[in-house]
């Protein structure tokens, strides 16, 4: 656990827990359903297996951003900006909203020690892919089904943004062996 956020992965535990919530009202289909059930679920697992599990291993001396900072604005922004003033509207856009951010503590923290092992770059350069993944969806769902959604790719585009200067640095240093170092 050493070199993760705890608070980023709280942060992405909110997430999904806000997104998901239609969970009780409204039923897609049984993937979509198992899908969501496991995004929330291995959440939670990762944050008993952080906190708990493997408390010993967890470095909260340098875990220490402000998560408030984070969720109290999105939650704001989510009330003035979204698609419907309805509650599970306003929880899903909160939920794009804090994605876009969720990941500020992990590089905050990176930030802090000066360097990430390369098994948490590597982490980092996951969830950096998926987020690619997400643009590649919208430009496909643009064109071939005429479907855009502001509020998903504003936040998308704000979230890429953030991982732009970690790509550059595992291109330049984990795929040649070394770690990643950051000014602090």
């Amino acid at each position: 656990i050493t070199g993760i956020s705890g608070k980023s992965q709280i942060l992405f535990a909110l997430v999904f827990t806000t997104r998901y919530l239609d969970l009780f009202t409204s039923f897609v289909s049984i993937y979509n359903t198992c899908m969501k059930v496991f995004f929330i679920s291995a959440s939670y697992f990762t944050l008993f297996l952080m906190y708990h599990k493997f408390k010993a291993t967890y470095d909260s001396n340098h875990d220490t951003f402000r998560i408030e900072f984070l969720v109290v604005p999105v939650g704001g922004l989510a009330f003035l900006v979204n698609h419907e003033f309805a509650p599970l509207e306003i929880l899903w856009t909160f939920s794009i909203y804090l994605e876009s951010v969720a990941i500020l503590p992990q590089l905050f923290m990176v930030s802090k020690t000066g360097e990430a092992e390369t098994i948490t770059s590597h982490y980092l350069f996951a969830l950096g892919s998926y987020r690619g993944l997400y643009l590649l969806n919208w430009i496909y769902r643009y064109y071939f089904e005429g479907f855009f959604d502001l509020i998903a790719v504003v936040a998308g585009v704000v979230q890429t943004i953030l991982y732009c200067d970690f790509f550059y640095l595992y291109i330049t240093k984990v795929l040649k062996g070394k770690k990643i170092s950051l000014p602090a």
